[in-house]
């Protein structure tokens, strides 16, 4: 029987769209849900075109009180029944909590070779630090932030001349490579780390 995946997003839904397209044929997963935080991410209306369910909870009334936001989040889980829930460019900050509910089968991606930079600007800091590789990491979500056992990783060289803006889109397309496979081997109960090559 297939596992169910819940994809969290914030905003257009490129990885969310990666992952989606992947979940076809003897894929060991299929997608049950897309929710957002935000009602106007673009990533809601390609995911309907794609027939799958989508929700919108606007975090911004809760006015930070992210238990809050988090409990208003619930029902629709309880409804969409999720084994796995994939984090993918949702840009909230979730409570130890909520993690700890869903402890073991929730994953995220993070644009950068964790345990390096987390957090926020890691193409910048990349090309502050002389680096010359960056890349991203696929890691299971635990309470403390971008940490958690890596499940994959894909590293992308930094050029001469790169910017924030050139580097984030070459580790883009790694991202929408390297999340896919992850997936698929998590979902069949495989946890041995997808390593791609620069």
């Amino acid at each position: 029987m297939s596992k169910r995946v819940a994809i969290f997003i914030s905003g257009g839904g490129s990885n969310m769209l990666a992952l989606v397209r992947s979940m076809t044929g003897d894929h060991p997963a299929r997608p049950c849900l897309v929710l957002s935080n935000d009602p106007e991410a673009g990533g809601l209306a390609r995911a309907a075109e794609l027939g799958i369910p989508t929700v919108a909870v606007d975090h911004r009334p809760f006015g930070g009180d992210r238990a809050a936001f988090e409990a208003a989040l619930a029902p629709h889980l309880a409804a969409a029944r999720p084994d796995i829930i994939a984090l993918a460019g949702f840009m909230r900050v979730l409570t130890a909590g909520f993690v700890k509910r869903f402890e073991g089968r929730m994953l995220n991606i993070h644009p950068s070779l964790l345990p390096k930079y987390p957090r926020l600007h890691t193409h910048a800091r990349a090309l502050a630090a002389g680096d010359t590789e960056a890349g991203c990491s696929v890691h299971v979500v635990t309470p403390e932030l971008d940490d958690g056992p890596i499940l994959g990783q894909a590293r992308v060289p930094i050029l001469p001349g790169d910017t924030p803006e050139t580097l984030a889109a070459r580790v883009l397309k790694q991202e929408h490579i390297l999340y896919p496979a992850v997936l698929r081997r998590f979902a069949a109960g495989d946890r041995r780390p997808v390593l791609l090559p620069g």
